[in-house]
């Protein structure tokens, strides 16, 4: 393997093979093809693809079990929300429409003493992805913008409060 900017070259005895280094699935199959291939030992094969031995004795057991499918990394992280569940959303909603006015940390207290741990900053979330912002009204600008009978026809700015 040798190292060319962003590509890693596989070489064999009949050509190499590059492979991008920031692509994850393919260094995994070359260090896999290396190890059982070209006889390369699995400690050099996970160095040169930056793993470790046991990461290569993980991958390579998945390999084995259940192919390449197995090689591919899944997203990392929670895979559901599991504070603010179809329940809470639906609480917070209700809460909502019943005080429109009621405030985030107000709505979040009400929760708590029902027995739902949730954050003021979630309930701000679920509201903010529900659409459920309170409308505020526009407010009417300082300066007022008026045209004289001149014929020249040119805006001027008068201000309110002179």
């Amino acid at each position: 393997m040798s190292n060319n900017n962003d590509k890693i070259y596989l070489q064999g005895p009949s050509g190499c093979l590059a492979i991008h280094s920031h692509d994850q699935l393919g260094k995994k199959i070359a260090m896999l093809m290396e190890n059982k291939c070209l006889g390369v030992h699995a400690i050099d094969a996970a160095q040169k693809y930056g793993f470790s031995r046991s990461r290569f004795y993980q991958i390579k057991h998945a390999f084995e079990t259940e192919g390449t499918e197995a090689l591919i990394d899944s997203k990392r992280g929670p895979k559901k929300n599991y504070v603010r569940t179809d329940i809470v959303n639906n609480q917070i909603i209700r809460h909502r429409f019943l005080d429109p006015d009621a405030s985030a940390a107000v709505i979040s207290q009400k929760m708590r003493q029902v027995g739902y741990q949730i954050s003021v900053r979630s309930v701000e979330r679920t509201i903010t992805e529900l659409g459920l912002q309170k409308k505020t009204p526009l407010l009417k600008s300082s300066k007022r913008t008026t045209t004289d009978g001149d014929s020249s026809n040119q805006k001027k700015d008068y201000n309110m409060s002179d």
